[in-house]
């Protein structure tokens, strides 16, 4: 069976290969892959920064925003052969912190936990894959062709309901939201918040390209510029920060309406240095009851959330956001950056 593999920590070690056929065990599902789609974290494992192989074994099946479509189910699982399903990234440390206990894998506290194509467990870039059916999702067969944007957008749903959650410690009617960054998250960030009725901004760089069009299909303003040139004539309730550019965070923490909360989801890289006037910021903070929350990855409620909203979802926007499609022994173009890309998928049939 023909699979994307990596040896963690080692750069160029990118290779389509044979692995063993997947063998189904008590209590899972047995899929045939259909994509998978290619984000940073791939990305960045790919270029040797990280990720770790399963105990005992060298190499690293990639891929965790995964697609599928069911082969064998056990009985009263609740699956049946034919569906299209997801399989959830992580999993509880085995000896779980409280926060695993309770099904908030998510929210982890002693970093034991394990990820599919990412930290000791194989991914989904396989041409087969089983997955434990209690960490599998169901999705409508109208999502086919897009369903591997489940992943993402259980990272926004999970954003959204840690922005809901903060903001329901007091009265909380938000009217308008900013994203900064249009790419995945970005946009499946404008795709939640115009669910939610809200008036709904996209900030990004670019000014042509698939991004304007894609917020504009939303019914969302797309913004080109800077937050310091956007922010004062919106004073946005909500940030969604998605790009993780050290100045846009600053910015946004900066640039909100009374009691606004910022959400960080984009990860920013080690080393950049900057100068802050840290009294002004703190102050601004203080005196407007603001709140900057960090929120990363999801567990089940997230995923069926996400689900949710891409049901609801016109599918044929959510193509748009697939501006490439790579089969399976050519993947390793997937990892290969294009000016107008948005979600690269590594088709697996």
């Amino acid at each position: 069976m023909r699979a994307v593999t990596v040896h963690p920590s080692t750069a160029r070690s990118l290779e389509v290969r044979d692995v063993p056929e997947p063998v189904r065990g008590e209590g899972e599902l047995l899929v045939d892959g259909l994509a998978v789609g290619i984000c940073g974290t791939d990305k960045e494992i790919a270029a040797g920064e990280y990720g770790w192989a399963p105990p005992g074994e060298d190499r690293l099946v990639l891929g965790h925003e995964s697609l599928g479509r069911v082969r064998e189910a056990p009985a009263g699982s609740g699956f049946g052969a034919g569906d299209l399903v997801v399989g959830v990234v992580r999993r509880p440390d085995p000896e779980p912190c409280g926060a695993c206990a309770r099904g908030e894998f998510d929210m982890c506290r002693n970093g034991r936990y394990t990820e599919r194509g990412i930290k000791e467990r194989h991914g989904y870039a396989s041409r087969s894959w089983t997955v434990e059916s209690d960490y599998a999702v169901k999705l409508a067969p109208a999502l086919e062709r897009v369903g591997m944007l489940l992943e993402p957008a259980s990272v926004v749903a999970k954003a959204w309901e840690q922005v809901e959650r903060i903001g329901a410690r007091s009265w909380f009617e938000p009217h308008r939201v900013l994203i900064t960054g249009a790419g995945p998250i970005g946009l499946l960030a404008a795709l939640l918040g115009v669910q939610r009725g809200l008036e709904t901004h996209v900030l990004d760089r670019v000014a042509s390209g698939p991004k304007p069009d894609l917020v504009a299909g939303l019914g969302a303003t797309y913004h080109s510029g800077s937050v310091d040139q956007v922010a004062p004539s919106i004073r946005p309730d909500v940030v969604i920060e998605a790009t993780g550019a050290g100045t846009v965070v600053l910015d946004v923490m900066a640039g909100t309406a009374q009691y606004g909360i910022v959400c960080l989801t984009g990860v920013s890289p080690r080393g950049q240095r900057l100068s802050v006037e840290a009294g002004t910021l703190n102050r601004e903070l203080v005196l407007e009851n603001d709140v900057v929350v960090g929120s990363v990855n999801a567990n089940l409620r997230h995923y069926r959330q996400g689900a949710d909203a891409l049901a609801r979802a016109e599918p044929a926007w959510l193509e748009r956001m697939i501006t490439r499609r790579v089969p399976l022994e050519r993947a390793a173009e997937a990892f290969t950056s294009r000016d107008d890309d948005i979600k690269v998928v590594i088709d697996l049939e």
